[in-house]
């Protein structure tokens, strides 16, 4: 199917780019998301005609983000929880423990910006995680779990 992408999506493309996907990826998740619309002529003419908007709407964004992405990076984030005499956590911290912190912190972030490529933390001591703000802005936050023996 043929696409128009109305915002920058990662290994796809950018604002404005017309390109082929599969139906299913698409009509599940690129349109319902808003981040595309079926290029047909009339949506084509439309786009061309909001192009400005858009491109601003995106700059925005982005300028947010990296606004965001300057008080994020640094931040230490600190986590009891119950842990064994080895340090091991009974259970784990994910990346909804971790953006929860975050907004009590006063961020907004969501726990799918929370991106953990070592999986759940399930030790006591130090992690670093990265939160993706925006397709192209990423700030480091520091995660400090404290193990809870009572």
């Amino acid at each position: 199917m043929q696409i128009i992408l109305l915002e920058k999506v990662v290994n796809l493309g950018n604002l404005g780019d017309i390109v082929k996907v599969k139906d299913g990826y698409a009509r599940n998740f690129l349109i319902p998301s808003g981040a595309a619309r079926r290029a047909t002529a009339a949506a084509k003419a439309e786009f061309e005609a909001k192009r400005a908007e858009l491109e601003k709407a995106a700059a925005e964004k982005l300028a947010a983000a990296q606004e965001l992405s300057e008080k994020l990076n640094g931040v230490n984030v600190k986590i009891t929880q119950k842990a064994g005499v080895d340090g091991r956590l009974f259970g784990s911290i994910t990346n909804a423990d971790i953006a929860e912190e975050l907004v009590k912190a006063g961020f907004a972030v969501n726990k799918s910006q929370v991106r953990m490529p070592n999986g759940p933390i399930k030790t006591v001591g130090d992690a670093t995680v990265v939160v993706a703000l925006h397709t192209d802005v990423a700030a480091e936050v520091a995660v400090s779990v404290y193990g809870d023996h009572s």
